[in-house]
């Protein structure tokens, strides 16, 4: 063998030494993810990730995280299947699932619902759950919304211009619905009613009673709407409670909540696995301020499904609507502190003096 010859076959061994190490690591990274089922190009299922395929069509992430979160409030209220489907079909239908800021006159949102016509504020109706929460409170008003043929419940509470649009959605609104619904289907409404979700239960929350008075030296919060919230709340200290109420001669522990608020010029939803959803996370107690709702399991929830809320009134008290036996209290901060899941800000403060 010339010694060209050799220096070639040296130069070709040395290449084949060098990619064949490459090529089986590319080989083994292949086997890896395809066990795992990882796809390198990306996750799906996030605001702006891949698509995803339902129904004989692409849904976009935020398309599908928008669906996520219908079909989760509606199975934390502790309603049917059907009323996932009818607002997936709405939502399909006046904004193809996407949280747009803009539509006919001022319709906005997944539900294109318009703060002239009440519906609540422009901020307030693009926010996914609020939206969601406010189409389903008007669909469980509806006597007989679980039994109304395909589209009619849909077209009561929206009053579109078109009415036939929501029926052909709702097989992929029902398909959607089964990609994210977590367990068994909740049984029809009585009476068109929805399922009791105030408040856990008349034995309310599990911590121990404080009955104590407003301190000496107690002083409301100085920002205007936390105040009118916080100052109504206390005003009801030692009225009944009743299952249900909202006032204003009796509460249950979220009707106090929402009677509060209401008097503030703030509206938020109805029920604590509503309320839990509201406004935005605190994230510690440390930055805890007077009108913030704060939740805890009750003697029916859990961690994850509080079914028990109060109101921090500032100087480490919560005002609550406690059981039947006991009514409108005042508690503790601290004895809350243990088993406090969730805190949510309704409100924001308004000026120098929150």
């Amino acid at each position: 063998m010339s010694g060209a010859s050799k220096a070639a076959l040296a130069t070709a061994a040395a290449a084949f030494l060098i990619v064949l190490p490459v090529a089986l690591v590319g080989i083994a990274v292949l086997a890896v993810s395809s066990s795992l089922g990882v796809a390198f190009s990306g996750c799906s299922g996030g605001p702006g990730a891949g698509g995803q395929q339902a129904s004989d069509r692409e849904w976009t992430g935020e398309q599908m995280t928008n669906a996520q979160t219908i079909t989760g409030i509606v199975e934390q209220r502790q309603l049917p299947q059907r009323a996932a489907v009818l607002a997936l079909s709405t939502a399909i239908v006046e904004s193809d699932l996407v949280n747009v800021h803009h539509g006919d006159r001022d319709s906005l949102g997944l539900f294109q619902q318009r703060p002239s016509q009440g519906w609540g504020s422009a901020e307030q109706v693009t926010n996914p759950v609020y939206a969601t929460n406010t189409f389903l409170d008007h669909l469980v008003e509806l006597d007989d919304w679980y039994e109304m043929p395909p589209g009619v419940a849909q077209q009561t509470v929206q009053a579109s211009a078109f009415p036939d649009r929501y029926a052909p959605q709702e097989a992929p609104a029902s398909e959607l619905m089964n990609r994210f619904w977590r367990g068994p289907d909740n049984p029809p409404p009585t009476n068109g009613a929805e399922p009791a979700a105030v408040c856990g239960d008349p034995g309310g929350a599990s911590t121990p009673l404080d009955p104590q008075k407003l301190p000496p030296g107690y002083r409301l919060p100085a920002e205007p709407t936390r105040r009118a919230a916080v100052q109504y709340a206390l005003a009801q200290l030692g009225k009944p409670y009743v299952f249900g109420a909202k006032g204003p001669d009796a509460f249950d522990c979220s009707g106090l909540m929402q009677a509060a608020w209401a008097h503030a010029g703030v509206p938020i939803s109805a029920g604590t696995t509503s309320q839990v959803h509201d406004g935005r996370a605190v994230a510690a107690l440390g930055q805890i301020a007077p009108g913030d709702l704060v939740f805890i399991p009750g003697s029916l929830g859990s961690p994850s499904n509080p079914r028990h809320v109060g109101m921090y009134a500032g100087h480490g008290l919560i005002v609550n609507a406690y059981d039947e036996s006991t009514g409108v209290v005042l508690e503790q901060l601290d004895a809350w502190e243990p088993q406090v899941v969730a805190i949510r800000r309704v409100a924001e403060p308004r000026g120098a003096n929150a």
